[in-house]
């Protein structure tokens, strides 16, 4: 099974869908800056865009239950990461074949550095693509999400989502050329969300009474406090 889900990811519909995604994405992601960014994708052969103010890309893919590329390590696990690690966390279709979509989006968020922005795509499950994707991946139509409640999910996390859209044909069969990417009835999706910057909490200053020695002489106006 999870080959079969693995290699729906080559099929021409889902390259054409893959490619229109990142036809949309990479103008937003074109303004991210930093040292270090995440591929996470449901394919091996998958490639991170061209993104001029990234430092380098760690990539990974899943298949078989384990995650494979630059590291290996169990998809049922959290990610090997430290917390705030990366300034662009980019998850390629990848909720659709992990064990739990739920937490590693909760685990994309704590490896997301503070002001960094999380890029999802996926298959639309209220689309004319979902019948076919679930008969081709022989999985159930609970794999597919809907941004709507990946975007929940994340507000509770402290992201604020900022792009929510549609992208792609209408139909898995259709190849007529010149289509524009995005599309209201497409059937897949795009997905940005930004994290939340922590909030500095100002430090109280605790007031320290000055002792005036007895014969000691004030200047012009000033008042004893009653603390002395």
């Amino acid at each position: 099974m999870h080959q079969r889900d693995n290699d729906i990811y080559a099929s021409a519909p889902l390259r054409r869908l893959l490619d229109e995604q990142t036809r949309v994405l990479t103008p937003e992601l074109q303004r991210c800056f930093g040292t270090h960014a995440l591929l996470l994708a449901a394919s091996g052969d998958d490639a991170p865009p061209a993104l001029p103010m990234l430092g380098s890309w760690t990539t990974l893919h899943l298949k078989d239950g384990s995650y494979r590329g630059d590291l290996r390590a169990a998809a049922d696990e959290p990610l090997p990461f430290l917390d705030d690690a990366f300034e662009l966390v980019l998850l390629r279709h990848v909720l659709e074949v992990a064990p739990s979509a739920s937490a590693l989006l909760a685990e994309a968020v704590r490896i997301l550095a503070p002001g960094g922005v999380l890029a999802l795509t996926g298959v639309h499950p209220i689309s004319g693509w979902a019948p076919w994707f679930c008969w081709r991946a022989r999985s159930k139509l609970r794999a597919l999400q809907t941004p709507l409640r990946l975007g929940h999910l994340l507000q509770q996390d402290g992201m604020e989502v900022e792009r929510v859209q549609r992208v792609g044909r209408l139909w898995p069969g259709l190849t007529q050329p010149h289509v524009t990417a995005a599309n209201p009835l497409g059937g897949g999706y795009v997905l940005i969300a930004r994290k939340r910057r922590r909030m500095a909490t100002p430090l109280r200053l605790k007031p320290v009474p000055v002792r005036v020695p007895p014969n000691s002489q004030l200047s012009p106006g000033a008042r004893r406090s009653s603390a002395l």
